[in-house]
């Protein structure tokens, strides 16, 4: 039975990673007739009315400790996870903010050594983690190989990676708390929501009816709040509460494989051989990370109590 509930917390992290490296098709083609932030609002509000129809019970939590919780969850994985990520998109190349944000995992497995009992950071997964950080800019580049510094947008996308990794590690906290996942996921959207508000009066923010009457623009906005927001933070919180924050963070690394291969079949972009090699690279070094002692043949203690033993699966 334990091992049927691991599995299905990989499948869960794994559809969720599938369905979010397709959100930035979406993204891109909204992006015509919408702003980030508006497409960021129209998302989550989607997202917060369906997971309200789907479970309508309030979460109520034992005390303002457990609340605040949630008050993080909802301001660094909502709201400033993805302002971040978007404002450094004005300031920096596309494909630095791909490989910057990929390297979430990292902070998660650290910040979660820190402050997650079991979850200890191993040299298999930095091992994991430059394989799949080389693939990933590989990914990135495709071929043109044009990756340049622009301290500022830069240094939003790592601060994006160091809120999500926050995220990760709050909503692994708010799983052991026992409370229904989609009534959490909930709460924390209607925080992400909250904090968002300031935004949207700094960021010109405008509702004009007439952009939602094209049938695509509805169908891409749905998406993206149905299945990403929706669907998407249920599984990925919902298989935080089973694998744990470090080993779902892995799957992040597969984000930039989904997202060539989608742009390839949706928007006939090229994939370069530079681009394939990247991405089995990235799987390599997801393996990697994911590996167990007796895998990959690996005897060192990092960061590991003398008397600790690795569990094999």
């Amino acid at each position: 039975m334990k091992t049927q509930r691991i599995s299905a917390g990989h499948l869960a992290a794994f559809v969720t990673i599938l369905i979010w490296g397709m959100t930035y098709i979406s993204t891109k083609l909204l992006l015509v007739d919408f702003t980030s932030i508006e497409i960021l609002f129209f998302r989550f509000i989607i997202g917060y009315l369906t997971l309200l129809i789907v479970y309508p019970r309030r979460v109520k939590t034992r005390g303002f400790k457990e609340e605040l919780l949630y008050i993080i969850a909802g301001l660094c994985g909502v709201t400033l996870f993805f302002l971040l990520e978007n404002i450094a998109l004005t300031y920096t190349f596309a494909s630095n903010v791909g490989v910057i944000a990929s390297i979430s995992p990292f902070f998660t497995a650290v910040l979660a050594h820190f402050s997650l009992e079991g979850e200890k950071l191993r040299l298999r997964f930095l091992v994991g983690f430059v394989i799949a950080i080389i693939g990933i800019a590989l990914i990135m580049c495709n071929g043109s190989f044009l990756l340049q510094l622009n301290p500022l947008g830069d240094l939003l996308a790592i601060l994006a990676s160091i809120v999500w990794a926050v995220y990760s590690v709050f909503m692994r906290k708010i799983s052991k708390l026992g409370y229904h996942t989609v009534g959490s996921t909930r709460k924390v959207f209607f925080y992400g929501l909250l904090f968002m508000l300031p935004a949207l009066v700094s960021l010109d923010f405008t509702f004009d009816i007439s952009r939602f009457v094209s049938v695509s623009n509805l169908l891409h906005l749905f998406f993206l709040g149905f299945a990403a927001s929706a669907l998407c933070f249920v599984s990925w919180n919902w298989a935080l509460g089973i694998l744990g924050a470090v080993k779902t963070s892995l799957y992040i690394y597969l984000v930039p494989v989904i997202t060539i291969v989608a742009s390839s079949l949706i928007l006939h972009e090229d994939i370069t051989w530079i681009a394939m090699l990247g991405a089995a690279l990235t799987l390599v070094g997801l393996f990697v990370s994911d590996g167990t002692k007796k895998q990959l043949g690996l005897k060192s203690k990092i960061f590991r109590p003398h008397h600790t033993k690795i569990p094999s699966k």
